[in-house]
């Protein structure tokens, strides 16, 4: 890759590159409150494929990361009942902000301010390759989904709900 066709280095992508993750980056115009949805749309890929990273809290408002099909939505009460939370809910975004150092809608579960535990919807591991935010708006990076494994210890839920 070029220099010229790089985007950014954000938290997320320095993380990547010092574990040696081999990794894509795919640049497109963001939208306001647009989602995976457009992201995939704009490039092309399938939204089942992009993966969308939500900061969520449990009944004692500790933070935790949600890696979700960007065409579904998450069940908090079946992600609830698999972690042992009483109760699970999106943070407001300002707070989101806080705990992962990513504006909403660039949030990436790579290289977040706060270490929070990572939930990752089961079916994504199946996927040979990811979309993923690169830690930036307008700004995913195409990967293994086993990476967020690896790289994160993030454990597989079953927790999705088809919009």
């Amino acid at each position: 890759m070029s220099k010229k066709d790089h985007v950014s280095e954000t938290p997320a992508t320095q993380m990547l590159k010092i574990a040696g993750v081999v990794f894509t980056e795919h640049p497109y115009e963001y939208l306001e409150h647009g989602g995976a949805q457009h992201s995939a749309e704009v490039l092309g890929f399938d939204p089942f494929t992009v993966v969308k990273t939500l900061v969520m809290q449990d009944q004692d408002a500790k933070p935790l990361l949600v890696l979700m099909h960007g065409n579904r939505k998450v069940s908090t009460k079946n992600l609830a009942r698999q972690i042992g939370a009483k109760s699970v809910e999106p943070c407001k975004p300002e707070i989101a902000n806080r705990h992962s150092g990513y504006l909403v809608g660039g949030t990436s579960p790579f290289g977040t301010r706060k270490a929070m535990p990572v939930y990752i919807e089961e079916s994504i591991l199946a996927l040979p390759k990811i979309a993923i935010n690169g830690g930036r708006r307008g700004y995913l990076v195409g990967l293994s989904p086993q990476v967020c494994v690896e790289l994160l210890g993030a454990k597989s839920v079953s927790c999705a709900l088809v919009d």
